[in-house]
């Protein structure tokens, strides 16, 4: 018989992750985002050739996980052809350039509907425009990042847009875990406010700028310009994502990164800014 004196230590209470006002566990993701970052520069300074399989890996497991995501609304997109079209519009967009990457993707389109209709015909329309909208965001969309990687500063172009990008983020995060008061859609994402968006452009002005010049050797009111566009795309490009995940039930696409949560999370703004940035340095760095 056990011992009615014996008493029970009391349960540790669980420990509890730091999260910030903005509702992140900010330790993993500023270390997250620095490991992706480093990945991303070693990558580039060897030969701008090496970010391509990474840009391939990253854009497949985005659109693996937005797959996944859809199945939780009955949306069954084949993901075979979708993966396929993936790896072909990157590296046609690559070697071949803007109009490789628009056939590709016409023929991504063509596999998509053959594939599907092969299962059958119940359910065939919802399922291929879910691989559609798959194929479109983020594979059609991240082969311009294909298309600023592939001239011969291409690893600039790379490192400049990754940092107008960051400086939206990070300006926006800044300015709104300490001045956001006035939510800019709070029913999409309720901790996105007009002052976390002015400060994206700030920062994004500033970055924008001051890189054109030293990377690009671009006139710095053009990269101005090139800032405060990229952070309007890139707060719309959160703004698509949140109402994705609001419509599917989810608040996040995966867990594959700690602090951000899944990779098509960081992609999100990412994939919507690139073909306005490979656009713009066309504008203003030739």
């Amino acid at each position: 018989m056990s011992d009615s004196s014996t008493t029970e230590e009391p349960a540790a209470p669980p420990v509890q992750r730091s999260r910030t006002k903005a509702g992140r566990d900010l330790p993993a993701a500023i270390g997250v985002g620095v490991g992706l970052a480093a990945l991303i520069i070693v990558s580039l300074a060897f030969n701008r050739e090496f970010f391509l399989p990474i840009l391939v890996a990253a854009i497949c497991i985005g659109a693996w996980e937005l797959r996944r995501a859809v199945r939780q609304v009955g949306i069954d997109a084949p993901i075979v052809p979708v993966v396929i079209g993936a790896v072909s519009m990157l590296l046609s967009a690559y070697y071949r350039g803007p109009e490789a990457l628009v056939l590709t993707f016409g023929l991504t389109c063509v596999g998509v509907l053959v594939w599907r209709v092969a299962d059958g015909v119940d359910g065939a329309i919802r399922d291929i425009a879910g691989a559609l909208f798959i194929a479109l965001y983020p594979c059609f969309l991240g082969g311009f990042a294909a298309l600023l990687l592939a001239g011969d500063d291409g690893h600039l172009r790379i490192v400049y847009f990754v940092l107008v990008t960051v400086a939206s983020d990070i300006g926006g995060y800044a300015f709104g875990v300490f001045l956001g008061k006035h939510p800019m859609a709070p029913s999409l994402s309720p901790k996105k406010s007009w002052e976390g968006f002015a400060g994206s452009a700030f920062t994004c002005a500033v970055v924008g700028a001051v890189s054109l010049v030293l990377l690009l050797d671009g006139t710095w009111w053009h990269g101005a310009v090139i800032g405060v566009v990229v952070a309007a795309a890139a707060t719309i490009g959160d703004l698509i994502e949140s109402s994705i995940k609001r419509d599917l039930g989810i608040k996040d696409m995966g867990t594959l990164l700690p602090g951000h949560g899944g990779l098509m999370d960081r992609l999100d703004s990412l994939v919507l800014c690139v073909p306005v940035v490979w656009a713009l340095l066309l504008w203003a760095a030739p």
